[in-house]
């Protein structure tokens, strides 16, 4: 088979998750529905926030940020995904894969930087109560993001652009919904031993330093919430920490299921499909957890909704 260089490349085929034609209108349905709820869901949130000035603190403004970052992932890789169903075609243009490959590492390290910000601001507020409006003050919380947006613009672009070293074979078929990097350089015939050892260092580094930060983050919270005499400051300290270590636990799980997924099943197909679990799923239930968990957040939803026919 004559590899093609990766200027000859004009297109990729994604298969989808399934090849049966009958459960293509439930797929759509299904996906759109957790589309709009993403949407929805994260876009109530970033408007309560701003909205109401109780909840412009430092927490909140992470969390906006969270929900953001979790449209952004979601819009990278389910709306190409309805089109092709819809449209009932496959392909994605050779620079659209490449742009999907780029936002969806971007958009997903991002998140992994955010929690771990989340993760230091509960640090501070339970650990250093007396000190967090000095420690958390606007000027890191910003800092905090654009450092992140930075770094995780950077991995992405450094991991994609490697893709345009590569030269593929004739079978250009992704057996996935969207251009995820590892399915795209098993497709190359040139060598990619370089990819695999810069993806695997990367993603340790960048995504092992934030899942660290959380780790030690939370060692030092539990360590001082057992260190407090009183059971009702014990329980105020863990409820201000449970919304976020709840989408902390769906994240990080859903994302080692899918790696332990792939290394038990050959199947690239069923990888696919467990893939929903972290690209899909912790961004449609974020917005759940934080407005169940969170009263702030829940009274500010509440009365945000109320006040939605007067804007009208």
């Amino acid at each position: 088979m004559e590899p093609r260089n990766q200027t000859d490349v004009s297109e990729f085929l994604l298969l989808g998750l399934t090849d049966d034609p009958e459960l293509q209108p439930f797929l759509f349905c299904l996906f759109l529905a957790m589309y709009l709820i993403t949407v929805l869901g994260n876009l109530l949130i970033i408007l309560a926030v701003s909205w109401d000035s109780h909840l412009h603190a430092p927490m909140y403004f992470l969390l906006s940020n969270l929900s953001f970052t979790d449209i952004c992932i979601s819009t990278t890789t389910i709306p190409k995904m309805l089109v092709n169903i819809q449209a009932q075609i496959q392909h994605i243009t050779y620079i659209g894969c490449l742009a999907q490959i780029g936002f969806v590492l971007v958009f997903g390290d991002l998140e992994n930087f955010l929690l771990a910000a989340m993760a230091f601001d509960r640090y501070v507020a339970i650990c250093h109560p007396l000190r967090y409006t000095v420690i958390m003050n606007p000027r890191l919380c910003v800092l905090l993001i654009l450092l992140s947006l930075f770094i995780s613009t950077m991995v992405g672009l450094l991991l994609s652009l490697m893709v345009l070293h590569l030269s593929f074979c004739q079978d250009l078929e992704i057996p996935h919904f969207f251009c995820e990097l590892a399915q795209v350089i098993k497709l190359a015939c040139s060598d990619t031993l370089m990819n695999n050892i810069l993806i695997y260092s990367v993603i340790g580094l960048f995504g092992g330093i934030p899942l660290s930060g959380i780790i030690f983050s939370y060692t030092q919270i539990v360590s001082s919430v057992l260190r407090m005499p009183a059971a009702g400051a014990k329980l105020k300290a863990f409820s201000t920490c449970g919304s976020h270590l709840s989408v902390v636990c769906l994240f990080y799980g859903t994302v080692f299921g899918v790696y332990i997924s792939s290394v038990v099943t050959d199947s690239s197909r069923k990888t696919a499909v467990a893939s929903v679990m972290y690209i899909v799923l912790p961004q449609m239930m974020n917005p759940f957890i934080y407005s169940l968990r969170n009263k702030d957040i829940k009274i500010a939803m509440r009365k945000f909704i109320s006040k939605i026919p007067s804007f009208l």
